[in-house]
């Protein structure tokens, strides 16, 4: 079991370091072929954290391991929206965007009724239901990209479009081989993660589900909380909130599609409990902009969230 774990703990570091190197060495390339920059901060960076679920995901759809497919997706976006942003609130107040309130969050809560309509329809996601989900995901980016270049002029974007363009003039060999060496440390890692997942598992007879919505889950979430924790220290509160509600919706359309194309994945009904956990806790998150106080969520907010999880992890052993 020893083993099992530092193997997992090697897996998480390799998928952490892969992500990063992969998308550095995509978005240099990206630049050097004159694709404009907030094109690559909102595709490359963004779906690069997250990059380990959707190795891990891939990894274990291709195994016949459905459970963790799904769990990893689910149970990470949970640890994302109550983990996560709990913890950045209670790090620093988060306030919201008017485009975060209005259209993000509505549009987050209902991609996950429909992704669980999915799931359900048939108890599986089919190849079809999976080429439907990436058909919303290019949607999203594309509304995404629409709705970055009317803010273009914003500060923190130019400042985020200065980081990505640092490295221009490193070779191109360079960013091949980054990249070459990011996609390998993610299927090495994605392999060693779910392997010896399933290990343990068998070991304390535990299910492939509660692996993946605990260890899973928040091990690959790891990106998103080394970003949003780090932009709440800093006050930067749509850079906090937008990684998280963006990964969600990477996860489910995205991951889901793609990991679904290469082999259908049985949909295990247990896990509506805590699909309905992750829409209640999107429903709040829609309320705290109009509940006291207004626009932001507060330290208590934060505590609210954070405790709201622990006691999901606890129901995943009692009920």
């Amino acid at each position: 079991m020893f083993i099992s774990i530092i193997l997992i703990l090697i897996g998480f570091i390799l998928l952490i370091k892969g992500a990063d190197f992969l998308v550095d060495g995509a978005s240099n390339i990206a630049k050097k072929f004159h694709i404009p920059e907030i094109i690559i901060g909102l595709t490359i960076i963004s779906i690069g954290t997250s990059m380990p679920e959707l190795f891990v995901s891939i990894t274990s759809a291709l195994d016949g391991y459905s459970d963790m497919a799904i769990g990893n997706v689910v149970g990470s976006n949970i640890a994302n929206l109550l983990l996560i942003l709990g913890v950045s609130a209670i790090i620093n107040s988060i306030e919201f965007q008017k485009e975060t309130r209005m259209i993000e969050i509505p549009l987050c809560l209902v991609i996950t009724i429909v992704f669980m309509l999915i799931c359900n329809i048939g108890q599986d996601v089919t190849k079809v239901e999976g080429i439907i989900l990436i058909i919303l995901f290019i949607m999203f980016i594309g509304y995404t990209i629409v709705m970055s270049i009317k803010e273009k002029e914003n500060e923190k974007q130019k400042e985020k479009e200065k980081s990505l363009v640092s490295n221009k003039k490193e070779s191109t060999l360079k960013d091949v081989i980054y990249v070459i060496l990011g996609i390998i440390g993610l299927k090495i890692g994605g392999d060693l993660t779910v392997d010896n997942a399933v290990n343990i598992a068998r070991l304390f007879n535990l299910s492939e589900k509660i692996i993946s919505v605990t260890i899973l889950a928040v091990g690959t979430s790891l990106p998103e909380l080394v970003t949003s924790v780090s932009a709440a220290i800093k006050g930067k509160s749509d850079i906090a909130i937008g990684n998280i509600l963006g990964s969600n919706i990477f996860n489910m359309l995205l991951i889901i599609g793609v990991s679904s194309v290469i082999k259908p994945i049985v949909y295990n009904i247990s896990y509506n409990k805590d699909l309905i956990i992750l829409i209640i806790g999107t429903l709040i998150l829609s309320l705290f902009p109009i509940i006291p106080p207004k626009n932001k969520i507060s330290r208590a907010n934060g505590v609210i969230y954070f405790l709201l999880y622990i006691g999901y992890m606890i129901s995943l052993f009692v009920i």
